[in-house]
């Protein structure tokens, strides 16, 4: 089958955050696509990680994007025609910690990229990847649409909603000539999926406590979020690449990639699930207090059905189903299945009826 309409096929991509785990599934499945994939990212923060484990022959440079000078060597070496922009610092309880290191890497970070790309003539089109947290979160109990209001309590969340400003700035500015790179940016729910060591995320706590033999802390059970498998988000990322390297303006837009209904459930649900899948985790709720973090937050992904022709092909026990499996496999012997996994997601794709893998 012809996945993406083949437009990535020998197509020079620069990919930053390809070490972390969102980025390292990207890069799993632009190499599938035939890309000539470059990487640039910081080294893996855990041991094991799935970027390692992988073992992918793509051109992997250690730069921290808030290098400028840095950052663009390898741009002008690589010339790319396509730039998935996923380097960040990702964890809203680590930019507590460091909330200036989390600033500089998210928004000045990106601010470099930009303006890399904008002096790049070979750059056709960038997608930043932002988050669902982007959004000034009043708690509703319906999902957030591109133009809701953004903002952020925490400083994670903030620096995502200003970087959703740099980037609407950049393509006001620089990016809006018929002969400019399309910019655009993605905004996506929790993904989850095998490979992710990262700390103080749900599942990779899960991992962890399983692998010493201790009972997993929840901190939140009744947060709800958009529960989705980390290849749901990346298909929305490749769909708007194929646009973007069709030099479709019209795409030059925030675009919010989340699962069906069924998918936004509380932590305690996604916990029952794992259970019944995992007999060898147990867990129990904390009784000490945190930091601040939303309760509820949902994404409404109705301009992507529409606009780009994009829907969720797993629903939220096939996601946790793949994770779990995943995680499993690699703790019994060692197994990584990430390309298996990748093989029956577009499979499943292509039963569905999904435009962008039939042949």
């Amino acid at each position: 089958m012809i996945e993406f309409g083949d437009v990535y096929r020998g197509r020079r991509v620069l990919l930053t955050g390809h070490t972390g785990f969102k980025g390292s599934w990207l890069a799993l499945w632009l190499s599938r696509l035939g890309a000539n994939v470059t990487g640039v990212a910081l080294p893996p923060e855990t041991s094991p990680n799935h970027w390692d484990l992988l073992g992918l022959d793509i051109a992997s440079h250690h730069v921290d994007i808030r290098d400028k000078d840095a950052l663009a060597r390898v741009i002008a070496d690589v010339q790319p025609e396509i730039v998935f922009h996923l380097a960040a610092q990702p964890l809203v309880r680590r930019s507590y910690r460091e909330p200036v290191d989390t600033w500089a890497t998210n928004v000045m970070g990106t601010a470099n990229l930009l303006e890399c790309c904008r002096q790049t003539p070979s750059v056709q089109g960038v997608l930043v990847v932002t988050s669902d947290k982007c959004y000034e979160n009043h708690e509703w109990v319906w999902g957030y649409r591109e133009n809701d209001r953004l903002g952020g309590h925490d400083p994670y969340s903030a620096s995502k909603a200003a970087t959703e400003l740099l980037v609407a700035s950049y393509r006001a500015s620089f990016f809006h000539g018929s002969d400019a790179p399309v910019l655009a940016s993605a905004r996506a729910g929790n993904v989850i999926g095998g490979g992710d060591w990262s700390e103080d995320r749900l599942i990779p706590d899960v991992v962890r406590a399983v692998m010493h033999g201790t009972e997993v802390e929840i901190r939140s059970p009744a947060a709800t979020r958009p529960w989705q498998h980390v290849l749901e988000s990346l298909s929305g990322y490749l769909l708007l690449g194929q646009r973007l390297l069709a030099h479709q303006h019209d795409v030059a837009e925030a675009w919010n990639f989340g699962p069906a209904e069924e998918g936004n459930r509380p932590v305690q649900a996604v916990m029952e699930r794992i259970a019944s899948l995992w007999p060898a985790m147990h867990w129990h709720i904390a009784n000490n207090a945190s930091v601040h973090e939303a309760r509820l937050l949902y994404l409404d992904s109705a301009k992507s059905r529409a606009g780009l022709k994009w829907q969720p092909v797993w629903g939220f026990d096939d996601a946790l189903s793949a994770t779990v499996a995943w995680y499993r496999g690699y703790l019994a012997d060692g197994a990584v299945i990430s390309a298996q996994q990748l093989d029956r997601y577009v499979q499943a794709a292509r039963d569905a009826g999904l435009a962008w893998c039939q042949p």
